[in-house]
């Protein structure tokens, strides 16, 4: 595969996730007020683009209340920074089934399983510019936990996103993933421009070799616009491998909460430490504007 470097390469910043990462470090956000905040201090730092989850603000536990959703929006459409407000819709399919030998019925505890409509609604009253889409289903590292995404879920979930205006990211997790978002797109429920992250070393999908990530990216069509990601200690040398390959970048304490060993990370700091190494490899890091003319995007304003 010859050298198809990206010269003009957009961040986003992944600001908090639905990780368990809540309890090991004070910079994780947890109320609507911190998670905004810590999107607005990542965007002056250069990210184009926050990708937002929200978390009870007392226990930090991921959540689905349409309330934070709204109050995130609000806060960050309100504030004078510009940003590419990205929301995800990866809530509400997880599955996660009794003991091996009693695997039905399943476990009340970390079930959480919601219709396609119920899954978007954040969605149809906060109208970000972009929402993500997990295009499958997928083991992850805790034993009886199922990231559950069925072809006619996402399907459902597609189209109601389409019809809503919002561009969506779709979240590639393996080279499956990736063959059933041409699908979509083939059957016109994803729209041009077409986006897509590529997430790498998020047990149990792609690991994060170079050889995976250049699998992943030659499953990619050219006229599609690509970032990646690697979960964990090689998320800095995943930015350099992400615009090399001819991608953009995804940092964020969704992924990782460390800058250095043993150094606790703000996503502002993420940000900063992906911006040099972009310009230490000769690219341009582009603004919102710039995301939203290449992307179609659709800004609201604050109501």
């Amino acid at each position: 595969m010859p050298l198809n470097m990206n010269r003009e390469v957009f961040i986003t910043c992944a600001v908090t996730g639905s990780g368990g990462t809540q309890d090991r470090s004070k910079y994780v956000p947890r109320s609507p007020k911190e998670i905004a905040e810590s999107a607005i201090e990542a965007a002056k730092a250069g990210a184009a683009v926050v990708h937002c989850h929200v978390r009870d603000p007392e226990t930090g536990v991921p959540s689905r209340n349409l309330s934070y959703y709204r109050e995130v929006t609000e806060r960050i459409r309100a504030s004078e920074v510009d940003v590419v407000l990205n929301l995800t819709a990866g809530m509400g399919g997880d599955m996660v089934f009794g003991p091996v030998q009693n695997p039905l019925p399943y476990s009340q505890d970390g079930t959480d399983m919601a219709g396609a409509s119920e899954r978007v609604q954040h969605l149809v009253e906060c109208l970000p510019e972009i929402c993500t889409l997990d295009c499958g289903t997928m083991n992850f590292a805790e034993a009886d936990y199922v990231m559950t995404n069925t072809p006619g879920m996402l399907r459902a979930m597609a189209k109601l996103m389409t019809d809503l205006g919002v561009r969506i990211e779709i979240e590639a997790f393996d080279t499956g993933h990736l063959w059933f978002a041409k699908q979509l797109v083939t059957e016109r429920l994803i729209k041009d421009p077409v986006m897509v992250q590529l997430c790498m070393n998020v047990p149990w999908g792609a690991p994060d070799d170079l050889n995976t990530l250049l699998a992943m990216v030659n499953n990619v069509p050219p006229e599609w616009t690509f970032s990646a990601f690697s979960l964990g200690r090689h998320q800095m040398p995943y930015v350099a491998a992400a615009i090399l390959a001819g991608g953009n970048v995804r940092v964020g304490l969704e992924d990782n909460i460390f800058l250095d060993k043993g150094v606790l990370a703000s996503n502002a700091q993420l940000v900063e430490r992906a911006c040099k190494i972009i310009e230490n490899l000769g690219a341009k890091i582009i603004g919102p504007s710039e995301v939203r003319n290449k992307l179609k995007l659709v800004k609201r304003d604050p109501k």
